[in-house]
């Protein structure tokens, strides 16, 4: 059995492959492609290219070289995300029920209220969760895509980073969720009034899960490919 790389070799490997210096980029690299070697993606063991495609010998996950079908699954999670993304703000996320009647709330709404009302702490989170970490994910993913696809060769360490914070600020979309689903149980403990949620917080958590996924397909290794190439042809 094809036995892996031991970690000091690994490290030394990645270290001969890796670049230095401020102006990395610009320098001709060796990739663990031209090198032969491929790793897995669940147990991060090195393996040489000709087991791409097969089951990993430790761990028996599928070793690929790429994500299969990576910009595909981004671009169809993430074209979804930004469908439900205006639902999700437009349509009420809950109804609040009194003596004196309904009230309906979208997210923005729910923002001012909170403003109005002195809980600025509060609001600003809300906010943040709500509206500006989804903006953000959904404009640095099209971003990252639309740099691959074009085959973008400046920034490719920036980009990189871009994708792990996309990663970092994902769980802090759910906010709102939790805060629907907190107010329902809460409510409830009383007579006088009711929270139910609306069609808006399906809408947000279905957009809140696709960019999830949107993330998870998108393989930053791709940011690093058209540099390869690039070099490649230099040389």
């Amino acid at each position: 059995m094809t036995e892996p790389a031991s970690h000091a070799g690994t490290a030394s490997a990645r270290e001969s492959l890796a670049p230095h210096g401020p102006r990395a980029e610009s320098v001709p690299m060796a990739t663990a492609t031209q090198a032969g070697l491929l790793s897995c993606h669940a147990c991060e063991a090195v393996w040489p290219l000709r087991l791409d495609g097969q089951p990993c010998p430790r761990c028996q996950a599928r070793l690929h070289r790429r994500k299969p079908d990576s910009l595909a699954y981004c671009w169809a999670f993430l074209l979804a995300a930004i469908a439900l993304y205006g639902p999700a703000n437009l349509l009420p996320i809950m109804v609040t029920g009194t003596l004196l009647g309904e009230q309906y709330n979208t997210i923005i709404g729910g923002v001012i209220y909170l403003w109005r009302d002195g809980s600025y702490l509060v609001a600003g989170v809300v906010f943040i969760a709500s509206v500006v970490i989804p903006l953000f994910k959904l404009g640095a993913l099209l971003f990252l895509l639309i740099s691959v696809q074009c085959r973008m060769k400046r920034w490719a360490a920036e980009r990189t980073r871009l994708y792990r914070m996309v990663e970092v600020v994902g769980r802090w979309s759910m906010v709102d969720v939790f805060v629907v689903a907190l107010l329902s149980s809460l409510v409830r403990m009383g007579s006088l009034a009711t929270v139910r949620p609306e069609a808006g917080v399906a809408a947000f958590g279905a957009v809140v899960i696709l960019t999830m996924l949107a993330s998870h397909h998108f393989d930053p290794r791709l940011i690093w490919d058209s540099l390869a190439d690039n070099h490649e042809h230099k040389d």
